[in-house]
């Protein structure tokens, strides 16, 4: 439990008041005898200025160390250690700078040691005329040193509140990021699935009168499609789930290898998805695995909404540390189909994330084109 604030105030000048009537009423030779009015009333003055220590620990210091220094001017003098000089030399060195500290006990030191010498003017080469200047400097050092390792405590706990502080902003940025990547996931996911199956649905009806056969192979291609989305939306909200929850809840996300199978979805659905492969294929990297068949759906996608026919291109190269992926389809300038333009966001924010580059535009020849550029296993993103 803390103690009070008048408690630190009060506390050492009663000790100096009690200490001090202890030296001016004892004498060695004597025994107690009453203190004269003149040293009682330097001596309260000096014990009545510690109350001001805290708001005005220079003046304070200064009153006390000229009081003690004119004590002995007053006989009989029997002041060893005056007790008040030496709490307000701590106090200044305390709640004060270093150099204002030592500055005043410099100038104390020799004032005291001037006084002790005058009272024992018939020994004045005796070595107790410097107890005031040791005193003093005990005292200047205590309070420095207590000074000093409050200001390292504080600073420590700066640094530990930024700390706390900076550990919580990392959290609060993880979390949206993570949102963030999530959404995005669910939004491939849904586009490319529901794209999908709006155009298997076109091809059902179509057929529906005059092909049943081939309008019941669209029916079970919709089927599959929507199984595979359900399959891939678990897999994304899985990602949420805890330790503890079933392992069909946290499947795995697809990754670069299962590209096939996306374009094999595509053509089932009607599209002429035309794949082709240029060197010897090799692995990517973690992030730029998924980054790599995320930008493939969504570019499969765009093209399947905004596309002028059927008919796309991907081409996979594999360089020496990277591979370059590049969708393209038949596109008109300036004609859009539904959608809200995240998707080209989100390619170029994958990318990125997995330390590459993605771009999208029309070529010269008047193909729409999504090229990305991804790292290979072992290059740090």
């Amino acid at each position: 439990m803390t103690a009070p604030r008048w408690w630190h105030l009060a506390a050492p000048v009663v000790a100096a008041v009690l200490v001090g009537a202890f030296q001016l009423s004892y004498r060695d030779t004597d025994g107690w005898v009453p203190p004269s009015t003149w040293q009682l009333a330097v001596y309260l003055a000096e014990c009545l200025a510690l109350l001001l220590r805290y708001r005005h620990p220079v003046a304070v210091a200064g009153v006390t160390v000229v009081f003690s220094a004119a004590l002995p001017v007053i006989r009989p003098h029997a002041v060893i250690i005056d007790v008040p000089a030496i709490i307000a030399l701590y106090t200044l060195a305390r709640y004060t700078g270093r150099r204002t500290a030592w500055t005043a006990a410099a100038a104390a030191a020799v004032l005291l040691t001037i006084s002790s010498a005058w009272w024992r003017s018939e020994q004045l080469l005796d070595i107790r005329n410097l107890l005031p200047a040791n005193y003093v400097g005990i005292a200047v050092a205590v309070g420095d040193s207590v000074r000093a390792n409050r200001a390292v405590l504080r600073q420590a706990q700066d640094k530990a509140r930024e700390a706390e502080r900076t550990r919580e902003e990392e959290a609060r940025r993880r979390v949206r990021d993570e949102r963030v990547r999530i959404a995005r996931d669910l939004h491939d996911v849904v586009a490319h699935h529901i794209t999908l199956v709006n155009a298997q649905a076109g091809v059902a009806h179509h057929l529906l009168d005059r092909q049943p056969a081939k309008a019941r192979e669209a029916l079970a291609g919709i089927k599959d499609t929507s199984r595979a989305a359900l399959d891939e939306l678990r897999a994304t909200v899985g990602l949420l789930r805890q330790d503890d929850d079933p392992p069909e809840s946290r499947r795995s996300v697809p990754g670069f290898a299962e590209v096939g199978s996306l374009v094999d979805s595509f053509r089932s659905a009607g599209y002429d998805v035309r794949l082709s492969t240029r060197g010897p294929a090799r692995p990517l990297s973690g992030a730029a695995d998924l980054a790599a068949y995320r930008i493939v759906q969504e570019a499969l996608t765009n093209a399947g909404k905004h596309g002028s026919d059927r008919r796309v291109d991907v081409t996979l190269t594999y360089t020496g540390d990277h591979l370059e992926l590049a969708v393209s389809n038949a596109a008109r300038p300036g004609h859009r189909g539904p959608g809200t333009g995240h998707g080209l966001i989100g390619m170029r924010e994958r990318a990125s994330s997995a330390g590459g580059t993605c771009t999208a535009g029309f070529r010269e020849d008047g193909r729409y084109e999504v090229r990305a550029v991804l790292p290979l296993r072992g290059e740090t993103a």
